[in-house]
């Protein structure tokens, strides 16, 4: 399981830090989130959840795209989830190349992000990817219950596009992540909000401001130093150096142990 410790940050110090985006009707930050199977459309109750924790923690203007697809128990619409997230991408690289940009998805959900950052899962999840030349535009990617977990093969370390600016969360008692004992359908159901999806919101904060931990006394951490110009990136193989470049206090993905097992999961 991730810390369950959430760094708090002064909207203050956000306001001081972020770069506005130019145009009018361009929000500060966007979430482009995908819901979990059988949610009514809509960003479903953890991307709400998530949304509503980063405008808490930033009093800045966060905009929600939810993704367009059938998230049936079928499951058969992953790839479309997909097609509709990279089309929304381009679009607000397009009309607001200033905001930067988060994905996020849930149970299901999580499946069209690993699509769209490229990962597969052992050939199983087929759709669009984000093409190379958008990366720039993402800040931070976050996944809850992601079933690529499960199988060992998490965004984190298996996107070479958006890995080192990715997280994965996963509640230690959900079967759809979590391989091992303890499992039970209400820690996939129940276990994300609000601990984790205040998490995930710190990280994507640090992500799009380059806040360090705090050095001085005091509760909230301040902005940190910007490094050498290029959009959103983060430290990385993988990575280029970016303003918003930041060596986050989180960890990016459980330590629990996970082997191959169904890929099934609401």
């Amino acid at each position: 399981m991730l810390a369950a410790s959430v760094l708090l940050i002064a909207p203050s110090a956000v306001s001081r830090g972020v770069p506005s985006a130019s145009a009018d009707d361009c929000p500060d930050a966007e979430v482009t989130f995908a819901r979990g199977t059988d949610e009514p459309p809509g960003l479903g109750r953890v991307g709400q959840a998530l949304v509503d924790s980063l405008r808490q923690q930033t009093g800045m203007n966060i905009g929600a795209y939810p993704v367009n697809y059938k998230a049936s128990l079928l499951q058969l619409h992953t790839d479309d989830g997909s097609k509709d997230a990279v089309a929304h991408i381009k679009s607000m690289a397009d009309k607001c190349p200033n905001t930067p940009l988060i994905l996020g998805g849930y149970s299901q959900g999580a499946s069209v992000i690993d699509i769209v950052t490229g990962v597969s899962v052992g050939g199983l999840l087929r759709g669009t990817a984000l093409p190379a030349e958008y990366a720039n535009n993402v800040a931070a990617v976050v996944t809850f219950g992601n079933v690529a977990d499960r199988t060992k093969q998490p965004i984190t370390t298996e996107s070479s596009l958006l890995g080192s600016k990715a997280m994965d969360l996963c509640n230690p008692s959900d079967p759809i992540c979590h391989e091992g004992p303890g499992n039970e359908w209400s820690g996939h159901t129940e276990g994300y909000v609000p601990l984790y999806t205040d998490q995930a919101a710190s990280f994507v904060v640090t992500k799009i401001l380059g806040i360090q931990p705090p050095t001085t006394s005091g509760p909230y951490a301040t902005p940190g130093p910007y490094a050498t110009p290029g959009p959103y990136s983060t430290p990385g193989p993988d990575a280029t150096p970016g303003p918003y470049a930041t060596s986050a206090p989180y960890p990016t993905s459980g330590p629990y142990p996970t082997s191959e097992g169904p890929i099934a999961f609401h």
